[in-house]
C-alpha cells in the first residue's frame, strides 16, 4: 500500500514544520482529509493555536477552534509522521546573502526525529540546489538514513499570498518535485488531497526550485520598472497613477503600481537567485538593479515629505508627522521585511519622530523587531503631514472630514503611497497630495 493510501486511511499522519503563514493554513487544510501534527518552535504561537487563536489572521479563530491539528512544540511529535511538509522562512542577512538557518534547522530537529519510509518535501523558498545539496545531507546525517533508500525527499514551493482571500492554498495550482518518478506520483498524490486547482509536476526539484525564486523576482523587477517611472514622472510632474491607466487600456499592458517591496518574499527571493549565480561567475545586471531600486524607495519617500515640508514652511525638525500602515502589505498583520520603516527611519535622520499607526499590525513583533509603538488614531490630532503608507481597508475607508480633523493648520500634506484616496478631491480641498 502506498504511504499517500495509508495517509487517506489515516494510518499514517503527515507533519507540518513551522506554523506560520504558510505553514499554518497547510496544516489546516490537510487536516480535513487526514491526521495532521503542526510543529514549531514557538511555544508562545502553539499556546495560542491550542487555544482556537489565529495570529496570523490567515485562516481566522473559527477555522483554527473547529480543526484537528495536534499543535505541539515537542519535536518527537514528528516520529508519529511519516509524510512531513517543512514550511519555514528563507530570509536573506544585512549583506542579502541567504539565511538557509531556518531550513537548516528544521532539518537538525526533523532529521533526529526521521523514520524508515518517510517522505520530507520542502516548502520553503530557495536557491536551486539547496533542497539535495544541502538539507539532504542534514538529515542523512541526524537520521543515520539513506536518502533515496530509507527516505524520500521532494520540493514544492509555496504560493500561498498573506492577507489574499481569493488566492489561497486550495486555489493555486501547486508545483510539485520529487527525487524519483515512483516520489513525485505520491506527492503529487498526497496535495491534490487538498488544492482544488490541481498540481503542475515539475521535471525535477532543481526545476521547482527555480522557477519559485523567478515567479517573485519578476514581480520584484516589474515593480521596480513602476517604481523608476514613478521618479522619472514625479520630476516631469505627471501623475503615475494617471499615464499607468491610460497605457494600461492596451492589452497586452502588464498592470503594475509602483509602491514599497517588503515582505519575506518578494524582497528576498531575488538575492537567492543572484547569490547562487554569482558563485557561479555571473553578475546580476537586471535583478540586482531592480533590487536596488526597490530598497531604496522608502528613502525616496521620506526625501519628497522633507522637500514638501520646506517648500510650505514648516519646521522639518521636529514636524508631527503619522504613518498610517506599518505591515509589509495591506489587510496583514505581519510586519517582517516591511519598507516603512525605511521611511521612518530616514525621517529620525531629520530630526522627525513620526507616530506610527497600524489597526492590523502585529503589535508584539513590531516592538521586538524594529522598537516601534503604535498610537491609536483617536489620538492623532494638530499633525503637519500624514503618509498612508499601506492600504488598510481602514485606511481606504477614510473620509475628508476624519483627515481634516488631524491636521495643526489650512496647510495640509498627505502623501498617498498606494494612491488610494482620490487625488482630484483632496487637491480641491486645499491638500497638497503626493504619491508614487
Amino acid at each position: 500500500m502506498s504511504l499517500y493510501e495509508q495517509i487517506i486511511k489515516r494510518e499514517e499522519k503527515i507533519s507540518l514544520v513551522g506554523l506560520g503563514y504558510v505553514g499554518m493554513p497547510i496544516a489546516v487544510a490537510f487536516s480535513k482529509k487526514a491526521d495532521v501534527i503542526g510543529f514549531d518552535l514557538n511555544k508562545e504561537k502553539i499556546k495560542l493555536y491550542q487555544d482556537g487563536v489565529d495570529p496570523t489572521k490567515e485562516v481566522g479563530d473559527e477555522a483554527i477552534k473547529q480543526c484537528t491539528v495536534m499543535f505541539t512544540a515537542d519535536e518527537e511529535k514528528l516520529q508519529e509522521a511519516k509524510f512531513h511538509i517543512v514550511a519555514v522562512p528563507t530570509p536573506v542577512k544585512s549583506d542579502h546573502s541567504p539565511d538557509l538557518s531556518p531550513v537548516e534547522g528544521a532539518s537538525r530537529i526533523l532529521g533526529r526525529n526521521l523514520t524508515e519510509g518517510s517522505i520530507v518535501v520542502y516548502e520553503s523558498t530557495v536557491y536551486p540546489g539547496v533542497t539535495e545539496e544541502i538539507c539532504v545531507p542534514i538529515l542523512e546525517e541526524e537520521s543515520g538514513l539513506l536518502c533515496g533508500k530509507d527516505f524520500k525527499i521532494g520540493y514544492s514551493p509555496e504560493r500561498i499570498n498573506p492577507g489574499d482571500k481569493v488566492h489561497r492554498l486550495e486555489t493555486i495550482t501547486k508545483i510539485v518535485s520529487g527525487m524519483n518518478a515512483e516520489t513525485l506520483e505520491e506527492i503529487a498524490n498526497v496535495y491534490r488531497m487538498v488544492v482544488e486547482a490541481g498540481v503542475y509536476e515539475a521535471e525535477s526539484i532543481k526545476v521547482a526550485e527555480a522557477a519559485k525564486v523567478i515567479e517573485n523576482s519578476q514581480r520584484d523587477i516589474n515593480i521596480a520598472f513602476m517604481n523608476e517611472l514613478s521618479i522619472i514622472f514625479n520630476k516631469m510632474g505627471i501623475d503615475t497613477q494617471a499615464v499607468l491607466k491610460a497605457a494600461g487600456t492596451k492589452w497586452n499592458f502588464l498592470n503594475f503600481q509602483p509602491g514599497l517591496v517588503g515582505g519575506h518574499c518578494i524582497g528576498v527571493d531575488p538575492y537567492y537567485l543572484t547569490y547562487k549565480a554569482e558563485q557561479l561567475g555571473y553578475h546580476s545586471q537586471i535583478i540586482l538593479s531592480g533590487r536596488r531600486i526597490n530598497d531604496e524607495m522608502g528613502k525616496y519617500v521620506a526625501e519628497n515629505l522633507v522637500k514638501i515640508l520646506i517648500k510650505q514652511d514648516k519646521n522639518v525638525k521636529n514636524a508631527k508627522v503619522a504613518i498610517l500602515g506599518f505591515t509589509f502589505k495591506e489587510n496583514c498583520p505581519d510586519t517582517r521585511n516591511t519598507k516603512v520603516i525605511d521611511i521612518v527611519n530616514e525621517l529620525k535622520e531629520y530630526g522627525i519622530e513620526p507616530i506610527v499607526v497600524d489597526p492590523q499590525a502585529d503589535a508584539v513583533e513590531a516592538d521586538s523587531l524594529y522598537g516601534i509603538q503604535f498610537e491609536e488614531m483617536e489620538k492623532l490630532q494638530d499633525l503637519d503631514a500624514v503618509v498612508l503608507a499601506v492600504a488598510h481597508k481602514e485606511f481606504e475607508e477614510l473620509s475628508l472630514d476624519k483627515l481634516n480633523s488631524l491636521y495643526a493648520n489650512e496647510k495640509r500634506i498627505l502623501l498617498d503611497i498606494k494612491g488610494i484616496l482620490n487625488r482630484k478631491k483632496f487637491e480641491e480641498a486645499g491638500y497638497i497630495y503626493w504619491r508614487l
